[in-house]
């Protein structure tokens, strides 16, 4: 029973991570208004940022894939899968 219930939360968390997330606002958070606002606006941010940070999926899409929609859906799911595997193994760490 308990890993029926893993699998059905993770379909949910793929589901909300490959398709609902595709209708976020595409306007920034909160910390990154924050972050715009203390550099003065999103140009001196990023050049700030590309100095410090290389992220591998930049603004939530995977680089490299032409089809932006197909491009932000893959990285929500990688996402998932990723945060997914680092919970589910510390879980196992930590109960024994």
């Amino acid at each position: 029973m308990e890993k029926l219930w893993i699998i059905f939360g993770l379909a949910v968390a793929l589901i909300m991570g490959g398709i609902i997330s595709l209708f976020a606002s595409p306007e920034p958070d909160g910390l990154e208004r924050v972050a715009i606002n203390l550099f003065g606006g999103e140009d001196k941010l990023e050049e700030h940022t590309a100095q410090i940070i290389n992220s591998p999926m930049p603004d939530y899409i995977i680089p490299g894939i032409e089809n932006e929609t197909l491009a932000a859906s893959l990285a929500g799911v990688i996402g998932v899968l990723m945060i997914f595997a680092i919970v589910f193994v510390t879980g196992k760490i930590l109960k024994k």
